[in-house]
């Protein structure tokens, strides 16, 4: 309920803040499972995600975010927990459960914020995992440009859906090459 209240208004605000470009929302689902797998530039992202997605997202996040006053807003939004100095499979188990009741995960691949020169940081492999696991769609999303109040310099692109089938390095390998190319291709 919490979020059907707040997704509104991050709309609203993201969209007259931002004036952000939106490329293959068609890609998206209006119902049902899928993973939405991309890469991270700012902690602005998920709300970029929450104001252009149609359906509720579920994001993983870290630990530490789910203290204070934006503890109350990320446990309210109903994300899930991930210790980032473990490969904390609870996190996993969660997200799939998850999924396999219809709901959207929302994930980073490269676990953090990518602050470094490189287009992605090496993927984890959650993202694919989950996806193979429970039969969900995968979608991929590549965030390009700037956060820059009243500027069209932000831009989503929702590549095409797909089905994780193959063995899992590989899959990640080739999320991790497509997101990186079409990175640098935007620049």
């Amino acid at each position: 309920m919490f979020y059907k209240i707040v997704r509104p208004i991050i709309k609203g605000l993201f969209y007259l803040l931002y004036h952000p470009t939106v490329i293959g929302r068609e890609n998206i689902p209006v119902q049902g499972a899928y993973v939405l797998a991309g890469n991270h530039t700012n902690w602005k992202d998920p709300l970029f995600l929450i104001a252009v997605c149609p359906s509720s997202i579920h994001f993983l996040a870290k630990d530490s975010l789910f203290h204070g006053i934006i503890g109350f807003f990320v446990k309210k939004m109903e994300c899930i927990p991930v210790n980032r100095k473990i490969h904390d499979k609870d996190a996993l188990k969660n997200a799939k459960e998850m999924l396999l009741q219809g709901n959207v995960i929302g994930i980073f691949p490269e676990g953090t914020i990518n602050r470094s020169n490189d287009f992605v940081l090496p993927f984890k492999i959650g993202a694919v995992k989950m996806s193979k696991d429970t039969n969900s769609y995968l979608i991929p999303f590549v965030i390009t440009g700037k956060y820059q109040l009243f500027r069209k310099k932000i831009q989503i692109e929702f590549l095409n859906p797909r089905k994780i089938t193959k063995d899992l390095e590989m899959e990640n390998n080739q999320l991790m090459q497509e997101i990186s190319m079409k990175r640098k291709a935007s620049l």
